[in-house]
C-alpha cells in the first residue's frame, strides 16, 4: 500500500460521506471457515461472523511468550474464530494483571498477529482501531498499523473509544477523525467502519444517528459502573435502527465484584440478550480459548425467566 499521506488532509474537509440507508445485511458467499461455529451476518456489512469474536488486548498481550500467543492464535483459528479484534494502542503497559511483575519488554498486539498473518491472512476477517483524534497522528497510526500488521488491506477498521459527546463533535470536524475513516473505506483501505464505546451511550447513540457507521463495539453497562449509562436500552436500539451490527465487550468484569457469578453464565447472558449479533472476549491462552469453544458450540439462549433472574443479580449490566 502506498503510504497515507498527511498532506492530504485539508483535501478531506471538502467530502462529506455518503450516509448509509438503513437496510437489511445482505448475506454473502461467507470465504471464512467457522469451522461448524454458530454464525451471525454483521448488520448491513453483510459479512459472516462467528457469534464469538476474538478479543486481542491486554490480556492477549500479557501472554507470557510470543510462542504461546502463537500456539493460541492458530488454535483459535484452527477452531473457527476467525475474526480477530486488535487495536493500535494494544500492548502490555495496559492493564497489568494482579501479580505479575512489570514488562520490561513492549509486547503490541499488532505485532503479536502479524506473525500468523503472514501464512494465514486470507483466513483472518482482521479488525483494528485508530484512536488519534489528531488528523495527521490518525494517518500515522493506521499506517503504522497497517506496516505492525503486514497487511495492506484490513476487513474492518473501527475508531476506538468514543467517549463523550464533546468527542464525537471533534471527530466530526471537516478533515478530521471521521472522515479520514470515511477515506480508508473509500480509498479500500479497509472494507468496513465502524467504533468502539466504553462509556457514554449517548455519545454512542450520537455515532449511530449519524447513519455512516456499519458496526459498534460496546461495552456491557457493569463494565464501568462509575459512569453507568444504559448503553443496553439508548445505544443498542440507535445501532440496530441504523441496520448496523453489534458486539458485546467487556462480558466478564462482575466477576470482580458480584460473589457467585461464573464467566461461563456471564458470557452465555451476554448471548442470550436481544439486539447484539456477537460478543468479543478477551482471550489469553489456549484453555480459555478452549473453554469460549465449548460455551459457544454448546449455547442455548436463557429463558426470560432465567434472564430476569440473572439481572436482578448482576445490578447495572
Amino acid at each position: 500500500m502506498a503510504g497515507l499521506s498527511t498532506a492530504g488532509v485539508g483535501l478531506l474537509a471538502s467530502e462529506s460521506p455518503t450516509s448509509a440507508a438503513p437496510c437489511a445485511g445482505k448475506k454473502k458467499k461467507n470465504r471464512y471457515d467457522a469451522k461448524g461455529l454458530p454464525t451471525v451476518v454483521l448488520g448491513r456489512t453483510g459479512a459472516v461472523i462467528p457469534k464469538m469474536v476474538l478479543g486481542l488486548g491486554s490480556r492477549f498481550c500479557h501472554i507470557d511468550t510470543d510462542e504461546e500467543a502463537w500456539e493460541m492464535l492458530n488454535f483459535a483459528l484452527d477452531n473457527g474464530l476467525y475474526y480477530w479484534d486488535t487495536a493500535h494502542a494494544y500492548d502490555n503497559s495496559l492493564a497489568l494483571p494482579k501479580g505479575k511483575p512489570k514488562p520490561t519488554v513492549k509486547v503490541y498486539s499488532e505485532v503479536r498477529i502479524a506473525e500468523v498473518l503472514k501464512t494465514r491472512r486470507k483466513e483472518v476477517y482482521l479488525s483494528t482501531k485508530v484512536s488519534a483524534r489528531n488528523p495527521d497522528e490518525a494517518l500515522a497510526e493506521i499506517e503504522d498499523s497497517l506496516k505492525r500488521l503486514g497487511t495492506d488491506h484490513l476487513e474492518e477498521l473501527k475508531i476506538h473509544s468514543v467517549n463523550s459527546l464533546e468527542d464525537v463533535e471533534e471527530m466530526s470536524r471537516p478533515g478530521h477523525l471521521i472522515d479520514i475513516v470515511h477515506r480508508m473505506k473509500d480509498e479500500k483501505v479497509c472494507d468496513h467502519i465502524g467504533f468502539s464505546c466504553h462509556s457514554d451511550a449517548y455519545a454512542a447513540k450520537a455515532m449511530c444517528d449519524r447513519g455512516d457507521f456499519e458496526t459498534m463495539l460496546i461495552a456491557m453497562n457493569q463494565w464501568d459502573a462509575s459512569h453507568y449509562s444504559n448503553r443496553e436500552g439508548i445505544a443498542i436500539p440507535a445501532a440496530k435502527a441504523q441496520g448496523m451490527g453489534v458486539m458485546l465487550m467487556k462480558l466478564v468484569r462482575p466477576k470482580e465484584n458480584r460473589a457467585g457469578i461464573d464467566i461461563p453464565t456471564l458470557i452465555k447472558y451476554a448471548m442470550s440478550l436481544d439486539g447484539p449479533d456477537a460478543v468479543c472476549i478477551g482471550m489469553d491462552s489456549h484453555a480459555i480459548v478452549q473453554s469460549n469453544l465449548d460455551i459457544l458450540r454448546n449455547f442455548k439462549k436463557y429463558s426470560a425467566a432465567e434472564m430476569k433472574e440473572l439481572s436482578k443479580a448482576l445490578g447495572p449490566f
